[in-house]
Protein backbone atom coordinates (compact mmCIF):
# COMPACT_ATOMS: atom_id res chain seq x y z
CA UNK A 1 0.00 0.00 0.00
CA UNK A 2 1.54 3.51 -0.89
CA UNK A 3 1.89 5.49 2.34
CA UNK A 4 0.30 8.90 2.31
CA UNK A 5 3.24 12.01 2.66
CA UNK A 6 1.08 13.09 5.12
CA UNK A 7 -1.72 11.79 6.81
CA UNK A 8 -5.05 12.57 8.79
CA UNK A 9 -3.14 12.58 12.21
CA UNK A 10 -0.08 14.57 11.13
CA UNK A 11 -2.16 17.14 9.38
CA UNK A 12 -4.48 17.86 12.82
CA UNK A 13 -1.40 18.55 14.82
CA UNK A 14 0.37 20.69 12.25
CA UNK A 15 -3.00 22.67 11.71
CA UNK A 16 -3.10 22.91 15.52
CA UNK A 17 0.80 24.84 15.60
CA UNK A 18 -0.03 26.96 12.91
CA UNK A 19 -3.26 28.03 14.91
CA UNK A 20 -0.59 28.56 18.23
CA UNK A 21 1.57 30.67 16.24
CA UNK A 22 -0.54 32.64 14.23
CA UNK A 23 -0.74 35.59 15.85
CA UNK A 24 3.00 35.73 14.92
CA UNK A 25 2.84 34.85 11.49
CA UNK A 26 6.26 32.98 12.20
CA UNK A 27 6.48 29.70 12.90
CA UNK A 28 9.43 29.29 15.86
CA UNK A 29 12.02 26.65 16.43
CA UNK A 30 9.68 24.47 18.75
CA UNK A 31 6.65 24.11 16.25
CA UNK A 32 9.11 23.17 13.47
CA UNK A 33 10.90 20.54 16.05
CA UNK A 34 7.30 19.09 16.82
CA UNK A 35 6.13 19.23 13.30
CA UNK A 36 9.67 17.70 11.89
CA UNK A 37 9.15 14.47 14.79
CA UNK A 38 6.04 13.72 13.41
CA UNK A 39 7.01 13.49 9.77
CA UNK A 40 10.18 11.74 10.99
CA UNK A 41 8.15 9.28 12.54
CA UNK A 42 5.33 8.88 9.95
CA UNK A 43 8.35 8.58 6.73
CA UNK A 44 10.70 6.38 8.36
CA UNK A 45 9.21 4.35 11.43
CA UNK A 46 10.29 1.05 11.49
CA UNK A 47 6.24 -0.27 12.27
CA UNK A 48 3.54 1.43 10.95
CA UNK A 49 2.27 3.79 13.56
CA UNK A 50 -0.96 4.73 14.15
CA UNK A 51 -0.31 8.86 13.48
CA UNK A 52 -3.79 10.00 14.53
CA UNK A 53 -3.79 8.42 17.41
CA UNK A 54 -0.07 10.08 18.38
CA UNK A 55 -1.00 13.25 17.42
CA UNK A 56 -4.40 13.02 19.74
CA UNK A 57 -2.38 12.14 22.73
CA UNK A 58 0.52 14.53 21.69
CA UNK A 59 -2.40 17.25 21.67
CA UNK A 60 -3.92 16.42 25.27
CA UNK A 61 -0.74 16.57 27.05
CA UNK A 62 0.53 19.81 25.72
CA UNK A 63 -3.13 21.11 26.48
CA UNK A 64 -2.51 19.40 30.06
CA UNK A 65 0.57 21.52 30.53
CA UNK A 66 -1.14 24.51 29.97
CA UNK A 67 -4.31 24.67 32.56
CA UNK A 68 -7.03 22.19 33.86
CA UNK A 69 -9.28 23.55 31.05
CA UNK A 70 -7.63 23.76 27.60
CA UNK A 71 -8.74 20.42 26.21
CA UNK A 72 -8.69 18.60 22.92
CA UNK A 73 -11.96 17.10 21.75
CA UNK A 74 -12.45 14.23 19.23
CA UNK A 75 -14.51 14.81 16.32
CA UNK A 76 -17.14 11.95 17.86
CA UNK A 77 -17.24 13.91 20.94
CA UNK A 78 -17.64 17.55 20.08
CA UNK A 79 -21.55 17.30 19.27
CA UNK A 80 -21.99 15.64 22.73
CA UNK A 81 -20.08 18.66 24.39
CA UNK A 82 -22.54 20.82 22.83
CA UNK A 83 -25.64 18.88 22.95
CA UNK A 84 -26.19 19.82 26.93
CA UNK A 85 -26.63 23.42 26.38
CA UNK A 86 -28.22 23.05 22.94
CA UNK A 87 -30.04 20.19 22.89
CA UNK A 88 -31.11 16.35 23.85
CA UNK A 89 -28.96 13.66 24.15
CA UNK A 90 -29.24 10.22 25.64
CA UNK A 91 -27.48 8.31 28.34
CA UNK A 92 -27.17 8.14 32.11
CA UNK A 93 -26.86 12.09 32.85
CA UNK A 94 -23.43 11.91 34.30
CA UNK A 95 -20.92 15.13 34.47
CA UNK A 96 -17.23 13.04 34.94
CA UNK A 97 -13.66 13.77 35.07
CA UNK A 98 -10.77 11.17 34.90
CA UNK A 99 -8.32 11.32 37.74
CA UNK A 100 -4.89 8.76 38.13
CA UNK A 101 -7.18 6.29 35.72
CA UNK A 102 -10.42 6.19 37.65
CA UNK A 103 -13.82 7.83 36.88
CA UNK A 104 -14.89 10.25 39.82
CA UNK A 105 -18.18 11.99 39.28
CA UNK A 106 -18.28 15.26 38.99
CA UNK A 107 -22.03 16.02 39.54
CA UNK A 108 -25.22 13.87 38.80
CA UNK A 109 -26.97 16.06 36.20
CA UNK A 110 -30.49 17.46 37.98
CA UNK A 111 -33.02 15.06 36.80
CA UNK A 112 -31.44 12.82 34.63
CA UNK A 113 -30.99 8.92 35.25
CA UNK A 114 -27.94 8.64 37.30
CA UNK A 115 -29.54 11.09 39.61
CA UNK A 116 -32.74 9.44 40.10
CA UNK A 117 -30.92 6.28 41.26
CA UNK A 118 -28.75 8.06 43.73
CA UNK A 119 -25.04 8.82 41.80
CA UNK A 120 -23.21 11.04 44.04
CA UNK A 121 -20.47 13.65 43.47
CA UNK A 122 -17.13 12.19 44.12
CA UNK A 123 -18.31 8.48 43.09
CA UNK A 124 -15.38 6.44 41.54
CA UNK A 125 -16.92 4.52 38.47
CA UNK A 126 -15.08 0.98 39.25
CA UNK A 127 -16.94 -1.27 36.74
CA UNK A 128 -19.52 -0.44 33.79
CA UNK A 129 -21.63 -3.78 32.62
CA UNK A 130 -18.97 -5.87 34.47
CA UNK A 131 -16.00 -4.57 32.68
CA UNK A 132 -13.16 -2.96 34.68
CA UNK A 133 -12.75 0.52 33.67
CA UNK A 134 -10.14 1.75 36.88
CA UNK A 135 -6.31 0.83 35.30
CA UNK A 136 -6.97 0.33 31.68
CA UNK A 137 -5.82 4.02 30.29
CA UNK A 138 -9.53 4.61 29.74
CA UNK A 139 -10.27 8.28 27.77
CA UNK A 140 -13.30 10.15 27.99
CA UNK A 141 -14.13 9.50 24.79
CA UNK A 142 -13.95 5.61 26.10
CA UNK A 143 -16.43 6.54 29.36
CA UNK A 144 -19.16 7.88 26.90
CA UNK A 145 -18.79 5.27 24.50
CA UNK A 146 -19.87 3.01 27.51
CA UNK A 147 -22.10 5.36 29.15
CA UNK A 148 -24.09 6.93 26.51
CA UNK A 149 -26.68 4.55 24.63
CA UNK A 150 -30.04 4.44 23.13
CA UNK A 151 -33.03 5.55 25.67
CA UNK A 152 -34.49 2.53 27.39
CA UNK A 153 -31.53 0.57 27.45
CA UNK A 154 -29.83 -0.29 30.45
CA UNK A 155 -26.07 -0.10 32.01
CA UNK A 156 -24.47 -2.10 35.29
CA UNK A 157 -21.89 0.28 37.01
CA UNK A 158 -20.28 -0.58 39.99
CA UNK A 159 -18.59 2.67 42.25
CA UNK A 160 -16.57 3.22 45.30
CA UNK A 161 -18.23 5.62 47.40
CA UNK A 162 -15.94 6.96 50.13
CA UNK A 163 -17.36 6.61 53.63
CA UNK A 164 -19.00 2.95 52.66
CA UNK A 165 -17.61 -0.35 53.47
CA UNK A 166 -18.84 -1.80 50.37
CA UNK A 167 -18.78 -1.39 47.04
CA UNK A 168 -22.31 0.28 45.29
CA UNK A 169 -24.01 -1.55 42.63
CA UNK A 170 -26.44 0.70 40.57
CA UNK A 171 -28.52 -0.01 37.64
CA UNK A 172 -29.43 2.61 35.44
CA UNK A 173 -32.00 3.36 32.64
CA UNK A 174 -30.63 5.38 29.64
CA UNK A 175 -33.04 7.97 28.77
CA UNK A 176 -33.37 11.57 27.30
CA UNK A 177 -31.38 14.01 29.27
CA UNK A 178 -33.32 16.91 30.38
CA UNK A 179 -32.36 20.43 28.71
CA UNK A 180 -34.42 22.86 30.79
CA UNK A 181 -31.98 24.82 32.58
CA UNK A 182 -34.53 25.63 35.13
CA UNK A 183 -35.52 22.90 38.00
CA UNK A 184 -38.06 24.70 39.56
CA UNK A 185 -39.75 27.99 40.70
CA UNK A 186 -42.46 28.66 43.37
CA UNK A 187 -43.06 30.53 46.01
CA UNK A 188 -41.28 30.12 49.73
CA UNK A 189 -43.70 32.23 51.28
CA UNK A 190 -46.20 35.03 50.78
CA UNK A 191 -43.43 37.43 49.61
CA UNK A 192 -40.20 35.03 48.40
CA UNK A 193 -39.72 33.08 45.25
CA UNK A 194 -37.55 30.47 44.70
CA UNK A 195 -35.89 29.78 40.97
CA UNK A 196 -33.59 26.57 40.83
CA UNK A 197 -30.71 26.87 37.61
CA UNK A 198 -29.08 23.84 36.92
CA UNK A 199 -26.70 25.23 34.21
CA UNK A 200 -26.65 28.82 31.63
CA UNK A 201 -27.86 27.72 28.92
CA UNK A 202 -29.28 29.15 25.28
CA UNK A 203 -32.35 29.04 26.71
CA UNK A 204 -32.19 30.21 30.35
CA UNK A 205 -32.52 33.91 29.92
CA UNK A 206 -35.76 33.09 29.11
CA UNK A 207 -36.62 30.29 31.29
CA UNK A 208 -35.47 32.77 34.04
CA UNK A 209 -37.75 35.59 32.88
CA UNK A 210 -40.93 33.46 32.26
CA UNK A 211 -40.65 31.97 36.15
CA UNK A 212 -40.03 35.26 37.54
CA UNK A 213 -43.00 37.10 35.52
CA UNK A 214 -45.25 34.04 36.75
CA UNK A 215 -43.50 34.58 40.29
CA UNK A 216 -44.81 38.06 40.36
CA UNK A 217 -48.00 37.20 39.73
CA UNK A 218 -48.30 35.56 42.95
CA UNK A 219 -46.89 38.52 44.93
CA UNK A 220 -43.62 37.83 44.66
CA UNK A 221 -40.91 40.56 46.13
CA UNK A 222 -37.83 39.00 47.24
CA UNK A 223 -35.84 35.63 45.83
CA UNK A 224 -33.65 32.92 46.66
CA UNK A 225 -32.13 31.84 43.50
CA UNK A 226 -30.42 28.49 43.80
CA UNK A 227 -27.21 27.60 41.72
CA UNK A 228 -25.97 24.54 43.86
CA UNK A 229 -24.76 21.65 41.60
CA UNK A 230 -24.75 24.47 38.61
CA UNK A 231 -21.11 23.71 36.89
CA UNK A 232 -21.81 27.00 34.58
CA UNK A 233 -22.31 27.12 30.65
CA UNK A 234 -22.66 30.51 28.72
CA UNK A 235 -21.35 33.37 30.37
CA UNK A 236 -23.48 35.79 28.27
CA UNK A 237 -26.47 33.68 30.05
CA UNK A 238 -24.91 34.27 32.97
CA UNK A 239 -24.80 38.78 33.10
CA UNK A 240 -28.47 38.08 31.34
CA UNK A 241 -29.42 36.58 34.43
CA UNK A 242 -27.62 39.48 36.84
CA UNK A 243 -28.61 42.12 34.28
CA UNK A 244 -32.02 41.32 36.53
CA UNK A 245 -30.70 43.08 39.70
CA UNK A 246 -29.08 46.30 39.19
CA UNK A 247 -31.63 49.27 38.12
CA UNK A 248 -28.36 51.54 36.71
CA UNK A 249 -25.12 50.37 34.65
CA UNK A 250 -23.16 48.10 36.15
CA UNK A 251 -20.04 46.17 35.36
CA UNK A 252 -21.14 42.77 35.86
CA UNK A 253 -17.81 40.90 34.57
CA UNK A 254 -14.60 41.97 32.52
CA UNK A 255 -11.94 39.09 30.54
CA UNK A 256 -8.77 40.09 29.80
CA UNK A 257 -5.47 37.84 28.24
CA UNK A 258 -2.72 38.08 26.75
CA UNK A 259 -3.91 38.42 23.36
CA UNK A 260 -7.21 39.25 24.24
CA UNK A 261 -8.17 42.59 25.07
CA UNK A 262 -10.12 43.52 28.01
CA UNK A 263 -13.89 43.05 27.15
CA UNK A 264 -16.14 44.58 30.30
CA UNK A 265 -19.86 43.46 30.36
CA UNK A 266 -22.64 45.45 32.10
CA UNK A 267 -25.85 45.70 32.94
CA UNK A 268 -28.57 47.26 30.68
CA UNK A 269 -30.03 49.49 33.71
CA UNK A 270 -33.47 48.26 33.31
CA UNK A 271 -33.73 45.27 36.02
CA UNK A 272 -37.11 44.03 36.50
CA UNK A 273 -35.66 42.62 40.28
CA UNK A 274 -33.67 45.52 40.87
CA UNK A 275 -35.67 46.66 44.22
CA UNK A 276 -36.14 42.92 45.55
CA UNK A 277 -33.98 41.43 48.13
CA UNK A 278 -32.06 38.29 46.50
CA UNK A 279 -30.15 35.36 48.44
CA UNK A 280 -27.82 33.30 46.29
CA UNK A 281 -27.05 29.54 47.41
CA UNK A 282 -24.05 27.88 46.16
CA UNK A 283 -21.66 24.77 46.68
CA UNK A 284 -18.70 23.18 45.81
CA UNK A 285 -20.72 22.49 42.48
CA UNK A 286 -21.20 25.67 41.57
CA UNK A 287 -18.80 27.11 38.20
CA UNK A 288 -18.22 29.37 36.39
CA UNK A 289 -20.95 31.21 34.94
CA UNK A 290 -22.32 30.48 38.49
CA UNK A 291 -19.49 31.95 39.90
CA UNK A 292 -19.45 35.06 37.43
CA UNK A 293 -23.14 35.65 38.77
CA UNK A 294 -22.20 35.16 42.30
CA UNK A 295 -18.85 37.37 42.41
CA UNK A 296 -21.54 40.53 40.74
CA UNK A 297 -24.03 40.50 43.61
CA UNK A 298 -21.06 39.94 45.73
CA UNK A 299 -18.93 42.78 44.76
CA UNK A 300 -21.70 45.18 44.10
CA UNK A 301 -22.97 44.37 47.67
CA UNK A 302 -26.15 43.45 45.95
CA UNK A 303 -27.16 39.87 47.40
CA UNK A 304 -26.08 37.72 50.15
CA UNK A 305 -23.95 34.40 48.89
CA UNK A 306 -25.26 31.52 51.15
CA UNK A 307 -24.05 28.00 51.32
CA UNK A 308 -20.52 26.91 50.48
CA UNK A 309 -17.62 27.63 48.79
CA UNK A 310 -17.58 27.26 44.89
CA UNK A 311 -15.71 25.32 42.64
CA UNK A 312 -13.24 28.06 41.33
CA UNK A 313 -13.22 28.24 37.70
CA UNK A 314 -12.35 31.73 36.09
CA UNK A 315 -10.52 30.80 32.94
CA UNK A 316 -12.07 31.79 29.63
CA UNK A 317 -12.69 29.33 26.44
CA UNK A 318 -12.41 29.51 22.77
CA UNK A 319 -13.08 27.04 20.24
CA UNK A 320 -10.52 25.90 17.71
CA UNK A 321 -11.93 23.70 15.04
CA UNK A 322 -9.29 21.36 13.51
CA UNK A 323 -9.31 19.61 9.83
CA UNK A 324 -10.77 16.44 10.79
CA UNK A 325 -14.46 18.06 12.43
CA UNK A 326 -12.04 17.66 16.29
CA UNK A 327 -11.80 20.77 18.12
CA UNK A 328 -9.42 22.60 20.61
CA UNK A 329 -10.93 24.41 23.91
CA UNK A 330 -8.23 26.79 24.48
CA UNK A 331 -7.81 29.40 27.16
CA UNK A 332 -7.64 32.61 25.76
CA UNK A 333 -8.45 34.43 28.65
CA UNK A 334 -9.15 34.98 32.62
CA UNK A 335 -12.73 36.72 33.75
CA UNK A 336 -12.68 38.92 36.74
CA UNK A 337 -15.23 39.89 38.91
CA UNK A 338 -16.51 43.73 39.36
CA UNK A 339 -13.62 44.17 42.09
CA UNK A 340 -10.84 42.94 40.26
CA UNK A 341 -10.84 39.09 41.63
CA UNK A 342 -9.89 36.27 39.44
CA UNK A 343 -11.68 33.10 41.67
CA UNK A 344 -9.73 30.77 39.61
CA UNK A 345 -8.08 27.95 41.89
CA UNK A 346 -4.44 27.18 41.44
CA UNK A 347 -3.40 25.03 39.08
CA UNK A 348 0.87 25.86 39.01
CA UNK A 349 1.50 22.03 40.24
CA UNK A 350 -0.40 20.27 37.47
CA UNK A 351 -3.55 18.88 36.45
CA UNK A 352 -3.46 16.08 38.61
CA UNK A 353 -3.22 18.38 41.74
CA UNK A 354 -5.81 20.76 40.51
CA UNK A 355 -8.24 18.12 40.51
CA UNK A 356 -6.84 16.04 44.01
CA UNK A 357 -6.84 19.32 45.84
CA UNK A 358 -10.86 20.00 44.64
CA UNK A 359 -11.68 16.54 46.17
CA UNK A 360 -9.87 17.10 49.42
CA UNK A 361 -13.07 19.64 50.22
CA UNK A 362 -14.34 16.50 51.34
CA UNK A 363 -11.91 15.25 53.53
CA UNK A 364 -10.55 18.21 55.22
CA UNK A 365 -13.32 19.06 57.12
CA UNK A 366 -14.36 22.22 54.41
CA UNK A 367 -18.16 21.09 54.47
CA UNK A 368 -18.52 20.57 57.71
CA UNK A 369 -17.08 24.46 59.01
CA UNK A 370 -15.87 27.77 57.20
CA UNK A 371 -12.83 27.58 59.44
CA UNK A 372 -11.33 25.02 57.48
CA UNK A 373 -10.27 27.70 54.17
CA UNK A 374 -8.17 29.68 54.25
CA UNK A 375 -6.96 32.30 51.72
CA UNK A 376 -3.50 34.99 51.77
CA UNK A 377 -3.51 38.25 52.10
CA UNK A 378 -2.59 38.65 49.09
CA UNK A 379 -6.13 37.17 47.53
CA UNK A 380 -8.20 39.53 49.70
CA UNK A 381 -10.15 42.05 48.29
CA UNK A 382 -13.01 44.28 49.36
CA UNK A 383 -16.61 44.96 47.39
CA UNK A 384 -17.15 47.85 46.08
CA UNK A 385 -20.16 49.34 48.04
CA UNK A 386 -19.72 48.82 51.50
CA UNK A 387 -15.75 47.36 51.38
CA UNK A 388 -16.15 44.44 52.76
CA UNK A 389 -13.59 41.75 52.51
CA UNK A 390 -13.76 39.05 49.96
CA UNK A 391 -11.29 36.86 48.32
CA UNK A 392 -10.21 35.59 45.22
CA UNK A 393 -7.68 32.96 44.18
CA UNK A 394 -10.31 29.68 45.02
CA UNK A 395 -13.95 30.11 44.66
CA UNK A 396 -16.77 32.44 45.79
CA UNK A 397 -16.90 32.06 49.67
CA UNK A 398 -20.58 32.84 50.92
CA UNK A 399 -21.18 35.45 52.83
CA UNK A 400 -22.98 33.13 55.15
CA UNK A 401 -21.62 29.40 55.34
CA UNK A 402 -23.81 26.56 56.01
CA UNK A 403 -22.37 23.08 56.45
CA UNK A 404 -23.56 20.04 54.29
CA UNK A 405 -26.48 18.20 56.30
CA UNK A 406 -25.35 14.52 57.26
CA UNK A 407 -28.10 13.93 59.84
CA UNK A 408 -30.52 11.60 57.54
CA UNK A 409 -27.13 9.59 56.04
CA UNK A 410 -26.87 6.14 56.41
CA UNK A 411 -25.42 2.99 54.92
CA UNK A 412 -28.75 1.41 54.52
CA UNK A 413 -30.33 4.34 53.06
CA UNK A 414 -27.48 4.55 50.40
CA UNK A 415 -28.04 1.55 49.26
CA UNK A 416 -31.50 1.89 48.77
CA UNK A 417 -30.52 4.37 46.32
CA UNK A 418 -27.81 2.26 44.82
CA UNK A 419 -29.97 -0.12 43.88
CA UNK A 420 -32.61 2.00 42.40
CA UNK A 421 -35.15 0.72 44.86
CA UNK A 422 -36.63 4.12 45.76
CA UNK A 423 -37.70 5.10 42.24
CA UNK A 424 -38.42 1.57 41.06
CA UNK A 425 -41.04 1.11 43.89
CA UNK A 426 -42.51 5.36 43.41
CA UNK A 427 -42.68 3.86 39.59
CA UNK A 428 -44.91 0.69 40.99
CA UNK A 429 -46.76 2.08 43.41
CA UNK A 430 -48.06 5.17 40.73
CA UNK A 431 -48.47 2.70 37.73
CA UNK A 432 -50.91 0.41 40.75
CA UNK A 433 -52.77 3.54 42.55
CA UNK A 434 -53.29 5.81 39.48
CA UNK A 435 -56.79 6.15 39.47
CA UNK A 436 -56.90 6.72 42.95
CA UNK A 437 -54.21 9.42 43.45
CA UNK A 438 -55.90 10.91 40.19
CA UNK A 439 -59.22 10.72 41.95
CA UNK A 440 -57.95 11.81 45.78
CA UNK A 441 -55.68 14.71 44.34
CA UNK A 442 -57.11 16.91 42.13
CA UNK A 443 -54.15 19.67 42.84
CA UNK A 444 -50.63 19.46 43.91
CA UNK A 445 -51.15 21.35 46.76
CA UNK A 446 -53.61 18.87 48.28
CA UNK A 447 -51.12 16.19 47.24
CA UNK A 448 -48.47 18.03 48.72
CA UNK A 449 -49.95 18.79 52.47
CA UNK A 450 -52.28 14.95 52.55
CA UNK A 451 -50.45 12.08 51.19
CA UNK A 452 -48.58 10.01 53.49
CA UNK A 453 -47.72 6.53 53.19
CA UNK A 454 -49.54 4.13 55.60
CA UNK A 455 -47.70 1.89 57.23
CA UNK A 456 -47.93 -1.26 55.27
CA UNK A 457 -46.87 0.59 52.42
CA UNK A 458 -43.92 1.44 54.04
CA UNK A 459 -43.43 -2.09 54.69
CA UNK A 460 -43.79 -2.96 51.35
CA UNK A 461 -41.16 -0.36 50.26
CA UNK A 462 -38.68 -2.10 53.40
CA UNK A 463 -39.63 -5.71 51.76
CA UNK A 464 -39.00 -4.08 47.97
CA UNK A 465 -35.42 -3.17 49.32
CA UNK A 466 -34.90 -6.74 50.47
CA UNK A 467 -35.89 -8.10 47.36
CA UNK A 468 -33.47 -6.17 45.65
CA UNK A 469 -31.05 -7.42 48.04
CA UNK A 470 -30.50 -4.41 50.79
CA UNK A 471 -30.91 -5.86 53.96
CA UNK A 472 -33.32 -4.52 56.60
CA UNK A 473 -31.32 -2.32 59.49
CA UNK A 474 -34.41 -0.79 61.65
CA UNK A 475 -31.42 1.58 63.46
CA UNK A 476 -30.40 3.14 60.15
CA UNK A 477 -33.78 3.03 58.46
CA UNK A 478 -34.97 5.20 61.43
CA UNK A 479 -32.15 7.73 60.77
CA UNK A 480 -32.87 8.35 57.22
CA UNK A 481 -36.64 7.43 57.87
CA UNK A 482 -38.36 11.06 57.27
CA UNK A 483 -36.05 11.45 54.41
CA UNK A 484 -36.75 8.08 52.56
CA UNK A 485 -40.12 9.05 52.80
CA UNK A 486 -39.76 12.73 51.80
CA UNK A 487 -37.95 11.40 48.73
CA UNK A 488 -40.29 8.52 47.68
CA UNK A 489 -43.21 11.32 48.12
CA UNK A 490 -40.88 13.63 45.91
CA UNK A 491 -40.94 10.81 43.69
CA UNK A 492 -44.43 10.23 43.29
CA UNK A 493 -45.20 13.90 42.56
CA UNK A 494 -42.25 13.92 39.67
CA UNK A 495 -44.64 10.97 38.41
CA UNK A 496 -47.97 12.99 38.52
CA UNK A 497 -46.74 16.26 37.60
CA UNK A 498 -42.86 17.34 36.79
CA UNK A 499 -39.59 17.81 38.75
CA UNK A 500 -41.01 21.69 40.09
CA UNK A 501 -43.17 19.52 42.51
CA UNK A 502 -40.04 17.08 42.95
CA UNK A 503 -38.12 19.99 44.66
CA UNK A 504 -41.42 21.75 46.81
CA UNK A 505 -41.58 18.80 48.66
CA UNK A 506 -37.71 17.49 49.11
CA UNK A 507 -36.72 21.16 50.19
CA UNK A 508 -38.93 21.09 53.22
CA UNK A 509 -35.79 19.27 54.61
CA UNK A 510 -33.25 21.64 53.22
CA UNK A 511 -31.76 23.66 56.22
CA UNK A 512 -29.65 25.99 53.37
CA UNK A 513 -32.98 27.27 52.36
CA UNK A 514 -34.25 27.51 55.60
CA UNK A 515 -31.30 29.72 56.37
CA UNK A 516 -31.91 31.81 53.14
CA UNK A 517 -35.81 32.34 54.07
CA UNK A 518 -34.71 33.03 57.63
CA UNK A 519 -32.16 35.66 56.35
CA UNK A 520 -34.11 37.69 53.64
CA UNK A 521 -37.30 37.35 55.49
CA UNK A 522 -35.48 39.84 57.87
CA UNK A 523 -34.34 42.85 56.34
CA UNK A 524 -32.17 44.16 59.41
CA UNK A 525 -30.36 40.95 58.94
CA UNK A 526 -30.10 40.85 55.63
CA UNK A 527 -29.06 44.58 55.13
CA UNK A 528 -26.26 44.32 58.39
CA UNK A 529 -25.10 40.84 56.36
CA UNK A 530 -24.27 43.02 53.73
CA UNK A 531 -22.49 45.76 55.63
CA UNK A 532 -25.52 48.52 54.94
CA UNK A 533 -26.27 50.02 58.35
Amino acid sequence: MKRKTLNTGVLAIALFLLTLSASSQVLNEETFKIGRTFGLIDAFYVDTANMSMLAEKAIIEILKNLDPHSTYISAKDVKEMNEPLNGNFEGIGVQFNLLRDSIIIIEPIAGGPSEKVGLRTGDRILTINEEKVTGIAITTAGVRSRLMGAKGTKVNITVFRRGENELLDFTIIRDKIPINSLDASYMLDKETGYIKLNKFAATTEKEFSNAVDVLKTSNMKNLVLDLRGNGGGYMLAATAVAENFFSDQKLLVYLSGRKTPRQDYKSSGFGSLASSRVVVLTDEGSASASEILSGALQDWDRGVILGRRTFGKGLVQNGFSLNDGSMIRLTIARYYTPSGRSIQSPYKDGYDKYVENFYKRFTDGEMMTADSTHFPDSLKSKTLINKRIVYGGGGIMPDVFVAADTSYNSSYFNRLYAKNVLTSFTLDYYDKNRVLLDSQYKSFEEFHKKFQFTPDEIKAFIAKGEAEGVKYNEDQFNISRDEILLVLKGLIATNIWQLNEYYQIINENDKVIEKALNIISDKKSYNTILGYQ
